[in-house]
């Protein structure tokens, strides 16, 4: 059992990984970065490497027994009971752009679930952190999902259809028409903003989890919902599709029809 005390320290260490992003994205923002791209064709930076590289220094230095699960670099002791999954830049690509909506995903897990998370914004200088059921704060402040009773009154985010296959797009299409609006384009602020209670439902596929732990973390934290698209919860060896919501409404509508409409 982790106590309040102990996810308090687990915290502040994590936001001071958070600040150790923040600085080097701030001094890096201005120099456009040497750019690579990998076998799955997202861009990779210099800056990625170096983000994640002084955050493992530090983890390892503070929490050697710890595990660590990273987008860059190869994964250490993942079957820890506690792993850090880090996402150096979430939304390279936006980064690249100079389009602000790019952060820093840091969470915790314990025993291969998402315990507590911080998803750092330096363009805006936003901040979210939170625990799974227990808190999750924006700048300091508590933050609180908002409730949606129907899917025609919701606000839905996705990062980019184009990450989607054939059969999650008939789903995704499906969902789609049945909200009042879609936002595109939030990668890792989407999620964070619903924490917030400024969104309703955040969907996505083709992530990781050094992709969603974080926002997994947070949006729990504050009272809403996340899972894969068949309601299962995430784990560290999950990949694919993401479903977020603000509360069991329009989550249950959501997955509703998302399952009547996937294509086999």
């Amino acid at each position: 059992m982790i106590d309040a005390t102990q996810t308090e320290n687990f915290a502040i260490f994590a936001e001071s990984l958070a600040n150790t992003a923040r600085r080097l994205v701030l001094e890096a923002r201005a120099t456009p970065e040497s750019i690579e791209y990998k076998s799955d064709g997202s861009p990779v930076t210099d800056l990625d490497r170096r983000i994640e590289s002084e955050m493992r220094a530090l983890i390892e230095a503070r929490y050697p027994e710890h595990g660590i699960y990273g987008e860059e670099f190869e994964d250490r002791n993942v079957d820890a009971e506690f792993v850090w999954v880090l996402d150096p830049i979430d939304g390279t690509a936006p980064f690249i752009a100079g389009i602000p909506v790019y952060g820093t995903l840091i969470a915790l897990a314990h025993e291969g679930k998402p315990f507590l998370g911080v998803i750092e914004h330096p363009a805006t200088c936003d901040r979210w952190v939170g625990a799974c059921n227990m808190f999750a704060r924006h700048n300091g402040r508590d933050v609180k999902v908002r409730s949606c009773k129907h899917l025609n009154e919701a606000l839905m985010t996705n990062s980019n259809p184009d990450f989607l296959n054939s059969s999650e797009m008939v789903a995704f299409s499906a969902l789609k028409s049945q909200v009042r609006y879609v936002q595109y384009g939030g990668s890792c602020y989407s999620y964070a903003v619903l924490a917030s209670g400024r969104t309703d439902l955040a969907i996505d596929g083709a992530l990781d989890a050094f992709d969603v732990f974080a926002p997994v973390a947070v949006i729990q934290g504050a009272g809403g919902i996340v899972s894969d698209w068949n309601g299962q919860a995430i784990d560290i060896h999950w990949k694919g599709e993401i479903l977020a919501a603000g509360c069991e409404d329009i989550y249950n509508q959501a997955l509703t029809i998302l399952a009547d409409h996937r294509v086999p």
